[in-house]
């Protein structure tokens, strides 16, 4: 039986039990119509319960017994409704039988396993989910359900352009659910858990609206929020630099998400913070408002995209062909491997002259490729977010890009693991963003590009 039903038929039991206090204190008080009109509708949910029970693989006709038993005592009530003393009997009688139903369907009824739901859009962001995904498939108390959501590139009047579904872009070992073949209604997860938050609310990319958590919260009891990114860490009083990441505090799937798990303490206190000065400022009312229940809303327990890269090792990698004929020197050694890792922050800030920037640090690796191999990892929608809100270079980014890869002498990237870039190069060069904070996790270099630096 699912967990949710069990539920349902603890609550059908629980509503029978007020009902039939309510009749003892009508009959005692002499308000006798306030029980009459519950009779009906006592006798109809004991039926329905009862249907409910015969339609179940296993026996429980002890349970539909003493429901037969509760619709006689409710009929023999409603002709002895003038007789307080009866009443009183059979109310007590009643409450008796209940009791025991409810203990029958609380220790007698087994459950399913606990139902778990991962919702990722992008493959190259499943590192935000993987491990407690791994956790929940080790359960044997669990089962988990892995089911990659489709999403829309959005053209720049926020109207839905091209269609991506990536299940074919995960590791082999993640067993995959399709996501037209699962219906929630009917499985009603325990938990989902998810790793976009926007909704409606981004300008680039938006996940089916079937799947914005408004519509996934009427499916679950527990909707969980694990961003796919990582902030670098920011002291709770640092104003202003809180200042540059609060957008991130509060969006649809943080609002309608029950747990929302970031990767520390000091940034838990930052959401909370944050999160209720723009509730106040949305005129959100109730928890929305309760610092109290914000603080159990928010876990600062870590990012599971820590997990991921450190559990990663470089033995275990499979790197393709053609870029071991870019790391490898002519004597089988290996060249010093750097990480490029190019963002959307820096090119919608800096333009043209991001694109400029790294047409000089192509050249410059270019000259010097017998020493270093360059690894170029680009942000996995910049080029949905220069079609959406930079088309105007658009065309000479894809022109940079198309002659790097055709060249051979670097990596080109995009792949889904970003966790294989970490982990196999030996350097860290590029734009400020997620990766960084992955970077340093492992205890190798990190310098951060400066646009405005022409070399």
């Amino acid at each position: 039986m699912k967990k949710y039903k069990k539920k349902d038929l603890l609550q059908t039991v629980s509503e029978l039990i007020k009902v039939n206090d309510s009749i003892s204190r009508a009959a005692s008080s002499t308000v006798l119509f306030e029980a009459e009109d519950a009779f009906a509708k006592c006798q109809e949910a004991a039926v329905d319960l009862g249907s409910y029970l015969e339609t179940l693989d296993m026996d429980y006709t002890p349970m539909v017994s003493i429901l037969e038993d509760y619709c006689e005592n409710i009929y023999q009530i409603s002709t002895n409704i003038q007789d307080e003393s009866q009443c009183r009997k059979l109310t007590k009688k009643i409450r008796k039988q209940l009791i025991q139903l409810q203990n029958a369907i609380t220790y007698d009824m087994p459950a399913d396993k606990k139902e778990v739901v991962f919702l990722p859009y992008k493959a190259a962001m499943w590192d935000s989910l993987e491990s407690v995904w791994r956790a929940a498939q080790e359960d044997e108390n669990c089962e988990a359900y892995v089911i990659p959501i489709p999403y829309y590139d959005k053209n720049p009047d926020g109207s839905f352009r091209e269609m991506h579904y990536e299940a074919d872009q995960y590791p082999d070992y993640v067993p995959i659910t399709k996501y037209d073949t699962y219906d929630f209604e009917v499985h009603r997860p325990d938990i989902i858990y998810i790793h976009n938050a926007y909704d409606n609310w981004n300008l680039v990319t938006t996940v089916h609206p079937q799947f914005f958590s408004k519509n996934l919260k009427k499916y679950t009891d527990k909707l969980v929020y694990i961003p796919y990114f990582v902030l670098n860490e920011v002291s709770p009083d640092n104003e202003q630099m809180i200042e540059k990441i609060k957008h991130f505090c509060f969006m649809p799937g943080i609002i309608n998400a029950d747990k929302v798990i970031v990767q520390s303490e000091d940034m838990k206190q930052i959401y909370v913070s944050e999160y209720l000065k723009a509730a106040k400022a949305h005129g959100l009312q109730g928890r929305h408002l309760d610092r109290a229940y914000l603080e159990q809303k928010f876990l600062g327990i870590g990012s599971p995209k820590y997990d991921k890269v450190l559990s990663t090792q470089k033995d275990d990698l499979d790197i393709p062909k053609e870029w071991r004929n870019v790391i490898e020197k002519p004597d089988g050694s290996r060249k010093k491997i750097i990480l490029y890792n190019t963002g959307i922050a820096s090119l919608l800030a800096y333009n043209e002259k991001w694109m400029d920037k790294i047409a000089d640090v192509l050249k410059i690796f270019k000259e010097n490729q017998d020493e270093a191999a360059l690894l170029w990892r680009p942000h996995p929608l910049i080029e949905s977010t220069l079609q959406s809100m930079r088309p105007e270079i658009m065309r000479k980014y894809m022109a940079m890009k198309e002659q790097y890869i055709a060249e051979g002498w670097g990596i080109f990237d995009d792949t889904a693991d970003v966790d294989r870039a970490v982990v196999l190069s030996d350097a860290y060069y590029g734009d400020s963003s997620s990766v960084v904070q992955m970077y340093q996790q492992t205890g190798k270099p990190v310098m951060i590009q400066n646009v405005n630096i022409r070399d």
